[in-house]
């Protein structure tokens, strides 16, 4: 096959990008220069870098990584469980099954289970506890996103386990390793990178989520994705919500950055 036929493939991939990668991140790029009067401005990015803002981002941040934590520390116990069964694309479709359903059918679900007469409160009662006020608290907001999140954790932490040569467990075993051990020394190491792959496919989204903090936290919980949804649909103010999402692309860009040149590491 010819360069030039070659470039001719290429075409429908590059249009793509140029269309829905490149078109949108310019056009966001375009709209943080511009205040809410359509005045040309840099004051968008100095606001930006305010103590409102800045707490916004640390919010943001921790929230993602706890909804990060929880995931990873459900999902990597959960992926080895499934390499262990005899059913394993069973067991893996059961799980994935969830991430099929609407967003906002499963917050609404988590809604009537977590009401004052939902399910859970309706189980603390029956044990003595008492209703409790579970909706609109920091641990129902990352309790439902981890459950959101959890099967993009699962299956590149199950892919890479998966392609764990058994005899290098059973290497450590006979030489004496005990469970931990081999977890620790053998298993843990060699399936890292589909840890830090399922970190990157939670981390991510989970920076921008909007969604859940209305329905779920009750907008006790404010992230950047709350502020660019206030900005564009509330205040009107798109430069600012552009500006925010311009940082939130950065962000992103610079973590698949260093995911990918860990793993080019990993492979030399």
């Amino acid at each position: 096959m010819t360069s030039r036929a070659r470039n001719w493939y290429l075409a429908p991939y590059l249009l793509w990008i140029a269309l829905f990668v490149i078109a949108p991140i310019a056009l966001i790029v375009y709209y943080s220069l511009f205040d809410v009067e359509g005045q040309f401005t840099l004051s968008n990015y100095e606001k930006f870098f305010t103590p409102v803002y800045l707490k916004m981002t640390f919010n943001s941040f921790w929230y993602a990584f706890l909804v990060t934590f929880w995931s990873l520390l459900i999902a990597y116990p959960t992926a080895y469980l499934i390499t262990k069964t005899k059913h394993k694309q069973l067991w893996l479709l059961l799980i994935i099954l969830p991430s099929w359903i609407n967003l906002l059918l499963k917050a609404y679900a988590f809604i009537g289970l977590f009401g004052t007469y939902g399910l859970a409160n309706g189980l603390l009662e029956l044990l003595g506890i008492g209703v409790q006020q579970i909706l609109f608290t920091d641990f129902s907001f990352i309790f439902v996103s981890a459950y959101i999140f959890i099967p993009f954790m699962v299956l590149p932490i199950f892919n890479a386990l998966e392609e764990l040569p058994p005899s290098l467990i059973y290497a450590a075993r006979d030489l004496g390793a005990p469970a931990w051990t081999t977890f620790r020394r053998v298993i843990f190491p060699l399936t890292l990178s589909g840890v830090k792959a399922g970190c990157q496919a939670v981390f991510i989204p989970a920076l921008s989520l909007f969604m859940i903090t209305r329905l779920i936290a009750g907008n006790r919980v404010i992230t950047l994705g709350t502020a660019i949804e206030q900005h564009f649909l509330v205040t009107q103010d798109w430069g600012m919500g552009a500006t925010i999402a311009v940082f939130l692309v950065l962000v992103m860009a610079l973590m698949m950055l260093l995911t990918g040149k860990s793993k080019a590491r990993g492979t030399k």
